[in-house]
């Protein structure tokens, strides 16, 4: 049976617009759960709010779908300001971790439970929920108890029931985290293909990286009640804004030093004895500029002489734990200018050397894999120093 759109025709602007979004709980340790929060979701977009528990993220989604009223700023549906407006006027759907299905109904009648309720002609409602079935490809489950389902088929009737109802956007607090990992890898691409599919604006929840970068479009990551920063799975992993992007999403190292000198547009940080970083220079920066960068562990190659690692940034260190991952192996590094790093090398025989405990090692990687966190000026960075020591600096 084809499947026909469940989606609106899409407005020109935004889906959802948060400006200036603040919540305070009163007496909330640290301050307020969010803290001016300001978002433009896309119609049809799938955007994931990612962050730790506590960052504000499920507070922000459940203002968003009127379970909670914001202390301050505007919440815009389709231009439509809903602070004030009832959960249950706003056009808007929610998922949950916990499927909260009806035991005793059938799958085709857990689904159409809420066009029931709206008093949705009989015809429709029959052919709503067969369409619906189909695209999240349980029309041979109909008849079925929910006890009689996987927990991602329990998952996508959940989600069904949602869609059923062809709200002008979903969303989703943590829906997979009581799956096991398979289902739940399994699931991450399931929700992408149904959302491409209806093509409804899908606002999803979670603390993991994993899911987040496989599903979405674009990603907001937040950290104490405040968005760190917006963009697409690239951006945020390859580009992070800030040390706690780069930590967050995936695995980082984060080195700081002070630039010795600029060469051909690259700033160099020299720690001597042939260690040196050579990173993209920022606007404005110059010899003697604190610098925080990072590097990723798959950026990294492991060679064992200064001569083999002929790479713009090269670092002695010796190997301190050898863990096997399967496709990759991490070796932590105890590295020549007192920084710890992580390196993945892949396990496909193109490695370069395959170390052991206590091994030295030489990490080599180019300079465009070296990103700046954050450049200070030198009167700043001098100040910061004499105020903290053991920053790293070269020799």
């Amino acid at each position: 049976m084809a499947t026909d759109t469940l989606a609106p025709p899409p407005d020109p602007g935004p889906a959802i617009t948060l400006v200036d979004v603040v919540k305070d709980f009163g007496g909330t340790p640290g301050g307020a759960a969010v803290r001016g929060v300001n978002l433009s979701i896309a119609e049809g977009e799938f955007f994931s709010l990612l962050g730790p528990s506590g960052c504000g993220k499920t507070t922000t989604l459940r203002m968003i779908a009127g379970f909670e009223e914001p202390t301050g700023g505007q919440i815009l549906l389709h231009g439509r300001d809903m602070v004030g407006v009832p959960a249950n006027k706003r056009d808007i759907n929610m998922v949950f971790q916990s499927y909260a299905l009806f035991p005793h109904l059938s799958v085709a009648d857990n689904v159409a439970f809420g066009l029931r309720r709206r008093r949705v002609p009989k015809n429709e409602i029959r052919d709503r929920v067969e369409r619906i079935l189909h695209t999240v490809e349980l029309t041979d489950k109909a008849d079925r108890r929910p006890r009689q389902l996987s927990g991602g088929q329990q998952q996508r009737v959940a989600l069904a029931r949602a869609l059923v109802n062809r709200p002008r956007a979903l969303l989703l607090d943590e829906p997979l985290g009581a799956l096991d990992l398979k289902l739940r890898q399994s699931m991450q691409l399931e929700l992408k293909r149904i959302q491409r599919e209806v093509g409804i604006t899908f606002i999803y929840v979670t603390h993991d990286q994993a899911e987040a970068l496989t599903m979405s479009d674009r990603i907001a990551v937040m950290n104490g009640g405040l968005v760190e920063q917006v963009g697409t799975p690239r951006e945020v992993y390859e580009r992070p804004a800030t040390a706690f992007v780069a930590g967050f999403i995936g695995t980082s190292n984060v080195i700081s030093g002070h630039l010795t000198a600029v060469e051909a547009g690259n700033g160099v940080i020299d720690f001597g004895d042939g260690q040196r970083i050579t990173v993209p220079l920022p606007g404005g920066a110059g010899p003697g500029t604190a610098l925080a960068l990072t590097v990723r562990p798959e950026k990294i190659t492991l060679t064992t002489g200064p001569d083999d690692a002929d790479s713009a940034s090269r670092i002695r260190g010796t190997v301190g734990e050898v863990v096997y991952l399967g496709t990759s192996t991490s070796y932590t590094v105890h590295t020549g200018i007192g920084a710890e790093m992580t390196v993945f090398q892949p396990n496909d025989g193109t490695a370069c050397v395959a170390p052991a405990r206590g091994d030295t090692v030489w990490l080599s990687w180019t300079a465009a894999h070296s990103y700046v966190l954050t450049a200070r000026p030198v009167a700043a960075a001098t100040a910061e120093s004499a105020s903290e020591p053991g920053s790293l600096s070269p020799r």
